[in-house]
């Protein structure tokens, strides 16, 4: 990791510029798969599961055989994923949002509700068994109807994520993956019905693919891009945690990244020397060694510099290992989820604390929310006017609506008002 002191303005803006692969190849064959699927459905479905998943036909399993699967799980795991389930579905339970009070003043009378969205897909990668109850929990909370699950076959705990689909009450999940499954969800076919949004994480050539279907019509919970983590850290820190956390993010592979955001030199050198250590301890080291070729360390001067390098570059997550973390969380602006003090590690948030691990990457936490439930729902408006009600705001609308040089939107107030004084006469 390079090692960067009390960073200008200009440096800063470099630092925030996140990895990049050459993304010709991925962009062409994206695209490539999405014309085929449009335009030979089910056959070129079948094609790329083939080619990329190496299974020759496309499994849909039932409510029936997912459950069947989920009897087969190990006992622990089963335990596991229980505590994660409650955990989760607590949580998420309270940010489940109410239809909001009627408001009523002079006869007009507005208010709004939510509805669920039906016919979504969710992408779980390869036996992400998390991600099903981070996407399944909160459809289940909104009430969304048509919920089908999309994984890659082949899987080594297809057992597990079927118990978590029960738990989540989902009943379709299709052994798909790729853009190819995304591509499936986009167009439709006789097997693989079109949904109307879809969410989850994915790899690159997922995320692509999921840009692709937005341009299609589709909705998607938000553009994606490969893990970061943030450490803000000052004497206080634990260095082996600090280093733990950081190499959690970098074993997601080369094109993520790890920042550590330092205002001791101390713990910036320790945290260096025991990444070292536990590196060589861990199976993905060799992902690790090249994460961290594009990650830093970066000393300052204050904690309100770190705090504004932090908002700048707007991570998906970022951990704060200082003495005061809820004095320094107020601040945070920018950020997909926050962990606060030493005990607080980012793995909580990946499984079971029970917020949400589908974040927005690449500094678009500055525009954009992790997924929850409100991920699966739409907001409604609605009003109810008296001949009273239109009396007051009557003449307001007829004049902007001219302004506007829109007479039929004047019309409709005005014919109101003249079948009423009509009637009076």
């Amino acid at each position: 990791m390079k090692r960067i002191y009390n960073p200008s303005l200009d440096e800063i803006e470099q630092l925030c510029i996140r990895p990049t692969q050459d993304d010709r190849e991925i962009k062409n064959m994206v695209e490539r798969v999405f014309q085929d699927v449009e335009r030979y459905g089910l056959r070129a479905i079948k094609r790329y599961a083939t080619k990329f998943d190496g299974c020759s036909d496309v499994a849909v399993l039932t409510k029936f055989e997912i459950l069947q699967t989920s009897r087969s799980i190990d006992v622990t795991i089963k335990k596991a994923i229980d505590v994660a389930y409650s955990r989760i579905y607590a949580f998420q339970k309270k940010s489940v949002q109410t239809n909001l009070e009627r408001v009523t003043e002079d006869g007009i009378t507005c208010w709004i509700e939510q509805r669920a969205i039906d016919k979504v897909g969710l992408y779980v990668p390869r036996n992400l068994v998390s991600s099903v109850l981070m996407l399944g929990v909160p459809a289940q909370l909104a009430g969304s109807k048509d919920v089908a699950l999309y994984t890659p076959p082949n899987c080594d705990a297809l057992s597990a994520i079927c118990y978590a689909a029960t738990l989540c009450k989902i009943e379709k999940i299709v052994l798909l993956g790729g853009a190819q499954a995304i591509a499936a969800m986009t167009f439709g076919t006789d097997l693989t019905p079109r949904v109307n949004k879809i969410l989850g994480p994915g790899n690159s050539y997922v995320n692509y693919a999921k840009i692709l279907a937005q341009n299609k019509g589709i909705a998607i919970d938000m553009p994606a891009g490969p893990s970061e983590v943030m450490v803000l850290a000052d004497g206080s820190a634990i260095p082996s945690f600090v280093a733990s956390d950081l190499l959690s993010q970098a074993e997601h592979g080369p094109d993520s990244q790890v920042m550590l955001v330092t205002t001791s030199e101390l713990v910036a050198d320790t945290v260096q020397e025991e990444i070292q250590i536990q590196t060589e301890n861990l199976m993905r080291k060799e992902n690790i060694n090249k994460t961290l070729i594009n990650s830093a360390v970066v000393v300052v001067e204050s904690m309100h510099a770190a705090i504004m390098i932090a908002n700048e570059y707007a991570p998906e997550h970022i951990i704060l290992s200082v003495e005061n973390p809820e004095e320094v969380a107020s601040k945070i602006q920018n950020a997909g989820s926050v962990f606060l003090g030493n005990y607080s590690p980012e793995s909580a948030g990946d499984y079971a604390s029970g917020t949400n691990h589908t974040l927005p990457t690449g500094g678009l936490a500055k525009v954009y929310s992790g997924v929850s439930v409100s991920s699966f729902q739409k907001t409604i408006s609605f009003q109810s006017l008296t001949r009273g009600g239109l009396d007051v705001i009557g003449k307001t609308i007829e004049t902007l609506a001219e302004v506007e040089g829109l007479d039929a939107h004047a019309n409709a107030v005005r014919r109101r008002m003249q079948v009423e004084e009509q009637n009076e006469v």
